[in-house]
């Protein structure tokens, strides 16, 4: 069958590639994909939330299937959209999608559904927030309440940082903003979790370890991530238990007393302490740099996971994964994540050979005069399995060496705390 991509992320060249390798994918479309995709699949210059033209491309290209790669498509009801036409689609409603579209949303079904979470308050105006933040303790945690690109979350060590936060938020840094919300800040040690679901039931789909800050150590702001690592260090079964028991089912629960079931991926993240669970977040999609990670050591065929799960047979799929250490390290373009040059020619690129167990995930890339050039904050993907983090890393970091691009930069430190 024809696929349809939709998004132009390294996360969305990773679930091209891994679709490139299934036995049920004849073609896939990506829409507009980035110069990585271009090279393995077809892309298309379409707004990603022009659904109506998206419909009308895959009609003239007999795509039957379609997989959402960000989440403002997903947050703006494109499952819906779809879900009137013939094509399928793989991806989670609009009620669902709140989950990542209002993370107020999320604090409140935690609340309901008595699912371990930091304590925190809601503020509906920046008057209010000020006032708040005069009367608590620090650090904490400031977040707008809407989609944000990763970047919407402020750890706040004193009450001028909250304050610049909260007149930031407030000011429309991240468009319109109705509320803010204040968290307590967790100490602990973070761990990506995901499942995959098709409403009926859902399946572990791997864990993995981001680096947010643009700086080395965790330092300096947050960024849409720096690199990752997979399997996280932490996963453990009985954490694992828990994890479903106390997280992951009564919020499944909670969308279904709303009047709809979970379809498609979902990203857990989870503050561990003493091997006890809190949620952080939610996204309703593979995480980015995670997914990038990740599907390399997916040893069963995604093109049939993504069709079980939209025909709500995913019992019948046994998702194996590969006894490997995966590492991938994201260089960014000088700047990131503030102004960056765009346009910015990747000389090396094209000498670069890789190994079967090495990968080049491009992100804010595109092809112009058969030149490939840098036009986002995050421009390339790098990761490599081998059957150690240190040796991955390695790998990786050789890669970058011979790449030896002058306009960008990465982080040295990515999966510090198992190399």
């Amino acid at each position: 069958m024809n696929i349809g991509i939709i998004g132009s992320g390294g996360r969305e060249h990773s679930l091209c590639s891994k679709l490139k390798e299934s036995s049920l994918v004849d073609k896939i479309f990506c829409f507009p994909g980035n110069a990585g995709t271009e090279t393995i699949a077809k892309n298309i210059n379409i707004d990603i939330l022009d659904f109506e033209k998206i419909k009308i491309t895959c009609e003239e290209n007999n795509i039957e299937l379609i997989v959402v790669g960000p989440e403002k498509p997903l947050v703006d009801g494109i499952v819906e959209y779809f879900k009137k036409t013939k094509i399928k689609i793989f991806g989670p409603d609009k009620i669902s999608s709140q989950l990542e579209g209002s993370k107020t949303f999320t604090k409140k079904l935690c609340k309901k559904y008595k699912i371990p979470t930091s304590n925190f308050e809601i503020l509906n105006d920046k008057k209010s927030a000020l006032n708040y933040l005069s009367s608590t303790k620090y650090p904490l945690v400031v977040k707008a309440d809407g989609l944000a690109a990763g970047k919407g979350v402020y750890i706040c060590k004193n009450q001028d940082e909250a304050n610049e936060a909260v007149k930031e938020i407030f000011g429309g840094r991240f468009g319109k903003a109705d509320c803010v919300l204040i968290e307590e800040f967790l100490v602990g040690e973070e761990m990506s979790y995901f499942i995959i679901s098709d409403g009926v039931s859902h399946k572990f789909f791997q864990t993995a370890q981001d680096h947010k800050r643009v700086g080395e150590n965790d330092t300096g702001k947050n960024t849409g991530g720096m690199g990752a690592y997979s399997p996280s260090r932490l996963y453990n079964t009985d954490l694992d238990k828990k994890i479903n028991d106390k997280i992951i089912r009564p919020t499944l629960d909670g969308i279904k007393d709303l009047g709809t079931n979970y379809c498609g991926f979902l990203y857990i993240g989870l503050m561990i302490l003493n091997n006890e669970p809190y949620l952080i977040e939610f996204n309703v999609r593979m995480g980015d740099p995670e997914c990038q990670t990740i599907l390399p050591i997916l040893e069963t065929d995604l093109g049939e996971i993504i069709l079980a799960c939209c025909d709500k047979k995913l019992l019948n799929i046994n998702i194996e994964w590969k006894e490997k250490k995966s590492v991938c390290i994201v260089l960014c373009s000088n700047g990131y994540p503030e102004n960056y040059q765009k346009n910015v020619n990747i000389d090396q690129i094209k000498n670069i050979k890789l190994d079967n167990d090495e990968y080049i995930f491009h992100a804010g890339t595109k092809i112009e005069h058969n030149e490939y050039l840098a036009n986002g904050g995050r421009v390339l993907n790098i990761i490599a399995t081998t059957e150690s983090f240190r040796k991955s890393k390695e790998k990786a970091i050789k890669i970058l060496n011979n790449l030896n691009w002058k306009h960008g930069f990465y982080r040295k430190d990515i999966a510090y705390k198992v190399t």
